[in-house]
Protein backbone atom coordinates (compact mmCIF):
# COMPACT_ATOMS: atom_id res chain seq x y z
CA UNK A 1 0.00 0.00 0.00
CA UNK A 2 1.32 3.60 -0.72
CA UNK A 3 2.04 5.63 2.06
CA UNK A 4 -0.56 9.28 1.77
CA UNK A 5 2.05 11.53 0.06
CA UNK A 6 3.02 8.70 -2.41
CA UNK A 7 -1.05 8.70 -3.76
CA UNK A 8 -0.76 11.06 -6.48
CA UNK A 9 -4.02 10.61 -7.77
CA UNK A 10 -7.95 9.60 -6.25
CA UNK A 11 -7.85 6.38 -7.91
CA UNK A 12 -4.31 5.65 -5.28
CA UNK A 13 -6.01 7.16 -2.56
CA UNK A 14 -8.98 5.68 -2.25
CA UNK A 15 -7.56 2.04 -3.60
CA UNK A 16 -5.09 2.75 -0.58
CA UNK A 17 -8.12 3.83 2.26
CA UNK A 18 -9.82 0.61 0.98
CA UNK A 19 -7.11 -2.05 1.54
CA UNK A 20 -7.05 0.38 5.16
CA UNK A 21 -11.19 -0.46 5.51
CA UNK A 22 -10.24 -4.64 4.58
CA UNK A 23 -7.74 -4.28 7.58
CA UNK A 24 -10.44 -2.44 10.05
CA UNK A 25 -12.65 -5.09 9.46
CA UNK A 26 -10.45 -7.69 10.14
CA UNK A 27 -9.14 -6.58 12.77
CA UNK A 28 -12.76 -5.83 14.25
CA UNK A 29 -13.66 -9.86 13.60
CA UNK A 30 -10.38 -10.48 15.62
CA UNK A 31 -11.39 -8.78 18.43
CA UNK A 32 -14.93 -9.92 18.49
CA UNK A 33 -13.33 -13.39 18.33
CA UNK A 34 -11.85 -12.92 21.77
CA UNK A 35 -15.39 -11.02 22.96
CA UNK A 36 -16.94 -14.69 22.31
CA UNK A 37 -14.43 -16.31 24.39
CA UNK A 38 -14.30 -13.63 26.88
CA UNK A 39 -18.53 -14.84 27.25
CA UNK A 40 -17.69 -18.39 27.46
CA UNK A 41 -14.93 -17.14 30.53
CA UNK A 42 -16.69 -14.82 32.23
CA UNK A 43 -19.73 -17.29 31.89
CA UNK A 44 -17.79 -20.02 33.72
CA UNK A 45 -16.59 -17.39 36.46
CA UNK A 46 -20.31 -15.70 37.16
CA UNK A 47 -19.33 -12.34 35.70
CA UNK A 48 -21.58 -10.21 33.72
CA UNK A 49 -21.41 -9.21 30.57
CA UNK A 50 -20.52 -5.15 30.98
CA UNK A 51 -17.88 -4.79 34.10
CA UNK A 52 -17.65 -0.99 34.11
CA UNK A 53 -14.74 -0.53 35.51
CA UNK A 54 -13.14 -2.33 32.80
CA UNK A 55 -15.42 -0.21 30.14
CA UNK A 56 -13.40 3.24 31.78
CA UNK A 57 -10.24 1.13 31.51
CA UNK A 58 -10.19 0.50 27.60
CA UNK A 59 -11.72 3.99 27.08
CA UNK A 60 -9.20 5.57 28.95
CA UNK A 61 -6.17 3.73 27.13
CA UNK A 62 -8.11 4.12 23.67
CA UNK A 63 -7.86 7.76 24.41
CA UNK A 64 -4.49 8.06 25.27
CA UNK A 65 -3.11 5.89 22.99
CA UNK A 66 -5.05 8.73 19.99
CA UNK A 67 -3.04 11.50 21.59
CA UNK A 68 0.03 9.86 21.54
CA UNK A 69 -0.62 9.41 17.88
CA UNK A 70 -2.28 12.29 16.82
CA UNK A 71 -6.08 11.51 16.33
CA UNK A 72 -8.91 13.30 17.84
CA UNK A 73 -9.22 11.53 21.32
CA UNK A 74 -12.97 12.07 21.26
CA UNK A 75 -13.26 10.78 17.94
CA UNK A 76 -11.84 7.27 19.54
CA UNK A 77 -13.71 7.33 22.77
CA UNK A 78 -17.02 7.87 20.80
CA UNK A 79 -16.00 4.95 18.67
CA UNK A 80 -14.86 2.48 21.16
CA UNK A 81 -18.05 3.44 23.47
CA UNK A 82 -20.34 2.04 20.38
CA UNK A 83 -17.79 -0.84 19.43
CA UNK A 84 -17.99 -1.49 23.88
CA UNK A 85 -21.41 -1.37 23.60
CA UNK A 86 -21.99 -3.89 20.51
CA UNK A 87 -19.11 -5.95 22.11
CA UNK A 88 -21.13 -6.64 25.58
CA UNK A 89 -24.56 -7.11 23.54
CA UNK A 90 -22.64 -9.87 21.76
CA UNK A 91 -21.64 -11.45 24.96
CA UNK A 92 -24.99 -10.82 26.70
CA UNK A 93 -26.50 -12.45 23.74
CA UNK A 94 -24.30 -15.26 24.88
CA UNK A 95 -23.84 -15.65 28.35
CA UNK A 96 -27.73 -15.85 28.14
CA UNK A 97 -27.47 -18.25 26.08
CA UNK A 98 -25.46 -20.83 28.29
CA UNK A 99 -27.58 -19.85 31.74
CA UNK A 100 -30.33 -22.25 32.80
Amino acid sequence: MKAPDDCHDMTDLRAAIDALDAGIVAQLRARAAYIDRAAILKLGNGLPARIDARVEEVVAKVRTEAAAQGLDPDLVEDLWRRLIDWSIAREERKLGAGRP
